[in-house]
């Protein structure tokens, strides 16, 4: 992560658009990423170092209903910087959409997630993420955000807000060019100066 205040390791990179599974179907998708140049210490005390560290989790989703569908991150993993292959925990997912969020041109929904996390993958045990989905699109644009909110359960003041965002300019169904911006602002009691 970026900022002193964010403690959690990054398994995923990826603004949600509100598109599920149709009922009935499954789908795995395998998140990977590698830090080239990094902080070469660990974010906590016992964590991993970021530098030269490739995290990565297949995630496994089901479509339940036009405006559910529920998923699991498992297992998470580190090829860290010395060599060393760890397996970080996991995750449990229910994502709530408009249906058909694809051909809308207005589109909303909500992530809860709920992480099992290894010591040195997190400071603590359990961790959870409220990702609302907010998103307009017209011709071949989608404008997106994720007004992400992270917890470690120890409180309201401890949320800590992590907002992502997407511009993307799509050829086809197949093929788009994005934009996607990530930051961290740090806990909701305590935002970081914006220098930071």
């Amino acid at each position: 992560m970026l900022f002193g205040s964010a403690y959690a390791q990054t398994d995923e990179i990826q603004v949600y658009d509100a598109t599920i599974n149709a009922p009935g179907r499954s789908s795995v998708q395998l998140h990977s990423n590698y830090t080239p140049i990094g902080q070469k210490q660990p974010n906590f005390a016992g964590g991993i170092v970021p530098n030269h560290t490739l995290n990565g989790v297949p995630e496994w989703a089901y479509g339940v209903t036009d405006w559910l569908e529920m998923g699991a991150y498992l297992p998470l993993y580190s090829w860290t910087w010395n060599g060393r292959f760890l397996i970080d925990g996991a995750k449990l997912r229910a994502e709530f959409v408009v249906p058909h969020a694809q051909e809308r041109s207005f589109f909303f929904g909500v992530n809860f997630e709920l992480s099992f996390n290894a010591d040195y993958w997190e400071p603590t045990r359990n961790s959870g993420e409220i990702r609302p989905i907010i998103g307009i699109r017209f011709g071949p644009v989608d404008l997106i955000a994720n007004p992400i909110l992270d917890t470690s359960f120890q409180g309201l003041g401890a949320l800590d807000f992590a907002p992502a965002a997407r511009v993307a300019y799509n050829f086809s169904e197949s093929w788009a060019v994005a934009f996607e911006h990530y930051t961290d602002y740090g806990q909701l009691s305590h935002f970081e100066p914006l220098a930071r």
